[in-house]
């Protein structure tokens, strides 16, 4: 049995089908017991827990071979994380009392550094919490999403423009598909092994932005183009969308380029994805709006 969290979400739902698909039986942690039928309908246990119930995660982890943990996404943070910290304590809480087999916890690209990362500080926290947990642990790092280019669409669509906030527009950066994410989880918790891993995880190659508007324009039928926005615009246009203290994505952006969030190499295991760029960018085209 294996406790996936974040079910609801593009990765934990991508480790929870590969682990069904597997054959392996798979117990969906989920928040909203509205959401269970989905689940319960493709032959997973189902668990009821919120990140801030040490009580009921506890319940929900134990007995288990493994456990997937991952911080929610906060695009929006409050200044110093203070949802990140309670959420990483309360999952700390349940590991330890619970005590799985193994653990696998969802980080970033980047996520070895204590600084500068913006948003992925909050993944970062996990990390370190995690640190001296007694079961063995595997920290996945991933790159940046590809699904992240469902944002692109819309504008791609209605102005043949691919707004840019990576930059340069012609250098390449790791890109993974969430479904290649899930894979890796689903394969490493079915492994056994003692001590601490971290698997870094990209796709079958690296995407400038010019090759991403490509792609883009291919899939709508129709030439886009990538185009830079200005870094002194970035601080407008982010409170426009809502972001109160959009401090964080900035800094998470100057950060990839820059280069200072990459993946740390060294003794860290790596694996390649095998879902091209088209492909995802096919999916979210075809999803309704």
């Amino acid at each position: 049995m294996f406790a996936i969290t974040g079910v609801t979400g593009q990765v934990g739902g991508a480790a929870a089908r590969a682990l069904l698909d597997a054959g392996h039986a798979v117990r969906a942690v989920l928040r909203d017991a509205g959401k269970a039928a989905q689940w319960e309908k493709l032959g997973a246990e189902v668990a009821i827990a919120s990140f801030d119930d040490a009580d009921a995660l506890t319940a929900a982890f134990r007995g288990t071979a493994g456990v997937f943990v991952m911080v929610a996404p906060n695009f929006a943070p409050q200044p110093g994380y203070p949802n990140a910290h309670a959420a990483v304590a309360v999952l700390k809480e349940a590991l330890t009392k619970a005590r799985p087999e193994r653990v696998a916890a969802l980080s970033s690209i980047g996520g070895q550094h204590e600084s500068g990362l913006g948003l992925i500080t909050q993944v970062h926290i996990l990390e370190a919490a995690l640190a001296d947990l007694a079961m063995p642990t595997a920290i996945m790092r991933p790159a940046w999403f590809m699904e992240n280019s469902l944002w692109d669409i819309a504008p791609a669509r209605d102005t043949a423009v691919m707004p840019s906030f990576l930059q340069p527009l012609d250098r390449a950066f790791p890109m993974v598909a969430t479904a290649d994410i899930g894979s890796v989880i689903a394969r490493t918790l079915a492994q056994s092994w003692q001590g601490r891993r971290v698997i870094e995880i990209e796709g079958p190659q690296r995407y400038t932005q010019q090759e991403i508007a490509r792609l883009l324009g291919e899939v709508l039928g129709r030439e886009v183009a990538a185009q830079a926005v200005p870094r002194e615009q970035w601080e407008a246009l982010f409170q426009a969308q809502g972001t109160t203290w959009p401090a964080p994505r900035i800094e998470m952006i100057d950060g990839f380029n820059s280069g200072w969030i990459d993946f740390e190499g060294g003794g860290n295991e790596k694996v390649v994805g095998v879902t091209g760029y088209r492909a995802v960018l096919e999916r979210l085209v075809g999803q309704p709006a």
